[in-house]
């Protein structure tokens, strides 16, 4: 079995710190954000950033994979000019 390895996350909001400990440790990335930004807070703020910054320096960057692009939250959206469903729209009325 491999051993994971610590690194950023694909799933990013700023630097990918914090999901990738999230990931690491099978958590969820929002609610370890959430705990992180309060403690960073009630800390006079400035310790936490600067943990945070040097953990962005330190962790190495989660490898790119096609899996990892097609499990990102961009989805296709509809071109709705192009769109033959235009014709029976019902609002056409108004």
């Amino acid at each position: 079995m491999a051993r994971k390895k610590l690194t950023k996350s694909n799933n990013k909001v700023f630097g990918g710190v914090l999901g990738g400990i999230a990931e690491y440790f099978d958590w969820d990335p929002t609610v370890l954000r959430v705990l992180y930004a309060v403690i960073s807070f009630f800390s006079s703020g400035f310790p936490g950033i600067l943990v945070y910054l040097i953990l962005m320096l330190v962790m190495p960057d989660a490898p790119k994979s096609s899996d990892s692009m097609r499990t990102g939250t961009s989805k296709p959206r509809k071109d709705v000019t192009n769109s033959s469903d235009t014709k029976d729209d019902n609002w056409s009325d108004y």
